[in-house]
């Protein structure tokens, strides 16, 4: 598994469709090799991380359609740790899902998930699972409902605030997304296990790495909210809001490109908000003319270097086209 393991470690499997695709048909090869397992908990033979390495190749082979070795390497997993240990019926769960033929396969997977949390009602995976199910059944009220009950068990699940905040947005609750947002930047610096691997479609390189994250979307969604439907708050204070966000993320990450193409984005319609105003505004939160067009300038040049680059640890090429666009039109 040396070659699948040094790709799970670079992260290739999750985020790069021909890295999966390249790692999931190596997988009939892998799993014909005959394998031993004990039952004493990670025996002298076994090596602990060739499990974490099944349960990322089980992921891969969904994710490519190979439900056959994804079948195999599920069955590897529940040999190892049993049937009844909670992440392998999340994962059983997952494969159910991902092989159901119909709405109403979907509808006997959510009974069993039912069945499940009512002998134990905080199974985690399967709480996660029955979230995720939900969602993609377009059951957007049962999920948001769901996600509320398990943040009030697990309050401090930084990633699960960012599903509800998602959820909310999607329905164009900004202001519920925004103080989702919020609560899960309050409890990031304390989440030093904010890059678990489950759910595994969002993983982090490090507590920093979600956070600049974060800032971002928190500032796309402040953003997103001064739309002309929501005139209940301040345009002005919340795009001011918006733009210290993108700024904190690029703080914590200067070549992130989703920060910069937010703060050039933000700054300039807080600047024609601002021009637009009759009276001078008082309000020390908003920052001056002169403060954001510096700081636009500073976002385009930094923005500039990294196109001709053509280099991001951040983003991908698609990412530096859209900002390669948007500093064509400043």
């Amino acid at each position: 598994m040396a070659t699948i393991k040094a790709d799970i470690e670079r992260g290739l499997q999750l985020s790069n469709p021909a890295a999966a695709l390249h790692l999931s048909q190596q997988a009939s090869a892998l799993l014909k090799k005959p394998y031993s397992s004990s039952i004493l908990p990670f025996a002298t033979s076994e090596n602990p991380e060739q499990w974490i390495e099944y349960e990322q190749l089980f992921l891969i082979c969904l994710r490519t359609g190979d439900d056959k070795a994804a079948h195999l390497c599920l069955d590897r997993l529940t040999e190892r740790f049993g049937p009844a240990n909670e992440r392998i019926m999340g994962l059983r769960g997952l494969y159910q899902e991902a092989t159901a033929k119909d709405a109403s396969a979907l509808e006997a997977i959510l009974k069993e998930y039912h069945k499940i949390l009512s002998g134990n009602a905080v199974n985690v995976p399967i709480l996660k699972r029955r979230i995720a199910l939900l969602r993609s059944m377009n059951k957007y009220d049962d999920a948001v409902s769901a996600l509320v009950d398990y943040l009030e068990a697990f309050p401090t699940d930084a990633e699960a605030w960012c599903e509800l905040a998602d959820l909310y947005q999607s329905n164009a609750m900004s202001a519920q997304a925004i103080f989702s947002l919020e609560e899960a930047l309050l409890v990031t610096p304390n989440s030093w296990n904010v890059n678990s691997p489950s759910p595994p479609h969002k993983r982090y390189e490090s507590v920093s790495d979600f956070e600049e994250q974060l800032h971002a979307r928190l500032g796309e969604v402040l953003y997103i909210s001064t739309t002309p439907t929501d005139r209940s708050i301040s345009i002005t204070q919340t795009l001011s809001r918006s733009v210290k966000h993108f700024l904190r993320s690029l703080e914590l990450c200067d070549d992130y490109v989703r920060g910069l193409y937010g703060l050039i984005m933000t700054a300039t319609e807080l600047i024609k908000h601002i021009q637009s105003r009759t009276e001078q505004s008082t309000d020390l939160e908003v920052p001056s003319v002169k403060t954001l067009e510096e700081l636009k300038t500073i976002a385009i040049q930094k923005a500039e270097k990294l196109i001709q680059s053509q280099q991001s640890t951040t983003h991908p090429l698609d990412g530096l086209v859209s900002l390669r666009e948007l500093v064509q039109q400043k």
